[in-house]
């Protein structure tokens, strides 16, 4: 049963995942469903984003590679799924972070103009 809606903002996610691997968007959707159906999501598939206010990465991890999912919470059912992108190195690159604020901004305004 679901306990949230997982959405996409724009096509940016979308857009993210078609550049993957099957192997990696088939994980990413595993993340995605835990997401949706535990109440209490593990922090190793989503952690809040320190310094931000109210980011997430959705984590995923297949091998020794690593991929990040931005998303953020509209309300406590809504989780709203920015871009994503590859990590190489140890911390997340601020470009990245700076983006998935730009587009929750964008979100948020979007939303107040309806």
């Amino acid at each position: 049963m679901k306990v949230r809606e997982v959405i996409a903002f724009r096509n940016y996610f979308e857009d993210f995942l078609n550049g993957q691997p099957q192997k990696v968007q088939d994980k990413i959707f595993k993340i995605i469903e835990a997401i949706e159906t535990l109440e209490r999501v593990p922090s190793n598939y989503l952690k809040a984003m320190t310094g931000t206010d109210g980011l997430y990465e959705a984590r995923i991890q297949l091998g020794s590679n690593i991929w990040r999912v931005f998303c953020f919470f509209d309300g406590d059912r809504l989780v709203i799924l920015l871009n994503g992108f590859q990590k190489k190195t140890q911390k997340t690159p601020k470009k990245e972070i700076d983006r998935a604020l730009r587009l929750m901004a964008e979100y948020y305004e979007q939303k107040r103009s309806k």
